[in-house]
């Protein structure tokens, strides 16, 4: 793809990679949103972020939970406030717009700048969410029957939409995005990374840290392997704490910044016990080269 002045090539602050640059690019060109899938921790929503400094546009978030409907990001129809004003207030409650309240979405069409809407972990809602919103995001408008206004989108929004996987989404939905899998990073990429966080850190110990890192990944039976934002914390820890290389090497100091189940702390110790040295740990290439 040839690059334009207005193509998104990722920012400082985050290393895309050439087919992620690519997926943005192509969504906004076709106007679809774009649905990114990922390991936890690969930077999903720090995507929609980079894209939103990279482009100079404004990032309005809609963080989607269990509960939410589809209706919320559209609007909200305020019927306590004015029924309490009707009952306490002094002005005229004839008028129901004055109580109607623009969800994310709506917010992102009524805006007079184009803007990046990040619909974050879809997969979290009920099987129904997607569907529900097929229609708003293909047509770019929604009515309020209360009032009986359209609110059109001005402007198309950058449409990104994360999902962890927890569950299966309709093929309606999927076919009106663009999909993009943002695979685990290799070695390489994964030093660039950390080094753009924390750009000040000794080559030695960011060696040790991402082969020991690699390491912990390469075991089997994990419940949650660490992702790439705990290795980033867990560098910085290890850097505050003034820890030796020596002692990354034989003990992994300050585990719980990478590991968050009990489980895998069990399998983790266990292995360090049998071993005894971290001359039978395979290195970060072995690893890599499979």
């Amino acid at each position: 793809m040839q690059a334009k002045a207005q193509d998104f090539r990722g920012t400082a602050n985050y290393i895309a990679s050439e087919d992620l640059m690519n997926s943005v690019n192509v969504s906004r060109a076709l106007g679809r949103p774009l649905l990114i899938k990922g390991e936890p921790g690969t930077g999903k929503t720090m995507l929609a972020r980079s894209i939103s400094e990279g482009l100079g546009q404004r990032l309005i978030i809609w963080n989607i939970k269990s509960t939410t409907k589809a209706q919320d990001g559209l609007y909200i129809y305020d019927t306590v406030q004015r029924l309490y004003d009707s009952q306490f207030g002094d002005h005229d409650v004839s008028d129901i717009s004055q109580y109607i309240r623009l969800g994310k979405l709506g917010e992102a069409f009524a805006s007079d700048e184009q803007v990046v809407l990040l619909i974050d972990e879809i997969d979290k809602a009920d099987l129904e969410f997607p569907n529900d919103l097929l229609w708003e995001l293909d047509v770019m408008s929604f009515f309020i029957p209360e009032t009986g206004a359209t609110i059109t989108a001005k402007h198309r929004p950058i449409v990104i939409i994360t999902s962890n996987a927890e569950k299966e989404l309709p093929d309606a939905f999927l076919r009106r995005c663009i999909f993009h899998y943002i695979s685990f990073p290799e070695p390489e990429m994964m030093k660039e990374i950390v080094k753009v966080h924390h750009p000040n850190l000794e080559d030695r110990l960011v060696g040790e840290a991402m082969e020991a890192f690699y390491w912990i990944r390469s075991l089997s039976g994990l419940q949650k392997k660490p992702s790439t934002s705990e290795l980033i914390d867990w560098v910085q820890a290890l850097a505050v704490g003034g820890i030796s290389l020596e002692k990354i090497r034989k003990e992994i100091p300050l585990l719980g910044v990478l590991i968050k189940k009990n489980q895998d702390f069990d399998i983790i110790l266990k292995r360090l016990s049998a071993q005894g040295s971290s001359k039978t740990k395979p290195s970060i290439q072995t690893i890599w080269r499979g």
